[in-house]
């Protein structure tokens, strides 16, 4: 009796502008589900390219830099009251160091570009429309949502499916997916979701850009376009950086100039 009488009663102002609102907020969930999806493939494609950078081209820049300190430091030896030369050492040795430090070790195997599996795109954007923390205005709800999109977006830069799968079974069998109704709060609610949503949408803005604007992103562009023309621009740096590191060698292995 109850649901025949809620059935049948006239459909008011809020109900008409709820259902509005409501569409709203699905469009731009789902805007922002893409948006995300852009962005963490945007970062995991960096980063991996940064890592390929890093074991051909950085690791020569950090042995040039540390041919260069051993030159400079020499040269102390050889003049050892030069305080322009002892100066140029310890900023040599400064530079070297910080160079060795970005580089990082170099591994054994070669680092692999990102490349994202249509299955993997799938699963990072079914988990940004359930799980980003900017569809919430629980504070508690947040923080765990923030905890487990921060554990995307690293299995999405693994590539690890499974991990996803996992993320999105657990947050929708959680006590906290579950809400309940009421039509008077649920269009203040839905209204507060839309104004999140709009929020979060202009800051990935941002973020996309200032990623875009990145050096390294317009060195992968040169890299990427490059390729297309069967040109490689990372080899081409690693050969120029390996000549300068022979000059180096052979500059540091000429006999110390003879005493006047």
């Amino acid at each position: 009796m109850n649901s025949k009488t809620a059935d049948t009663r006239p459909v008011t102002p809020e109900d008409r502008e709820l259902a509005r609102k409501v569409e709203e907020q699905a469009a731009l969930e789902a805007d922002l589900a893409n948006r995300e999806l852009r962005s963490a493939n945007l970062r995991a494609e960096l980063a991996a390219f940064e890592r390929q950078y890093l074991h051909f081209v950085g690791s020569r820049y950090a042995e040039l830099d540390e041919w260069k300190a051993r030159i400079a430091e020499r040269l102390v030896c050889e003049q050892p009251g030069n305080e322009r030369a002892r100066q140029s050492a310890r900023e040599a040795r400064a530079r070297a160091d910080e160079t060795k430090t970005v580089a990082g070790e170099k591994s054994e195997q070669e680092p692999r570009s990102f490349q994202a599996s249509p299955e993997l795109k799938r699963l990072y954007r079914d988990v940004a429309r359930r799980v980003h923390p900017d569809l919430t205005s629980d504070r508690d709800d947040r923080v765990k949502r923030q905890q487990l999109m921060a554990d995307a977006n690293h299995a999405y830069e693994r590539g690890d499916e499974s991990r996803l799968e996992k993320i999105l079974t657990a947050y929708e069998h959680s006590p906290e997916a579950f809400h309940g109704e009421g039509p008077g709060a649920e269009l203040i609610r839905v209204i507060r979701r839309v104004s999140q949503v709009r929020g979060r949408l202009a800051e990935i803005e941002a973020e996309l850009q200032g990623l875009l604007r990145s050096d390294l992103y317009q060195l992968k562009i040169r890299v990427d376009e490059a390729e297309k023309t069967g040109h490689n621009v990372l080899q081409d740096m690693i050969a120029k950086v390996d000549e300068q590191i022979e000059l180096a060698k052979k500059r540091l292995d000429e006999p110390a100039p003879l005493p006047r």
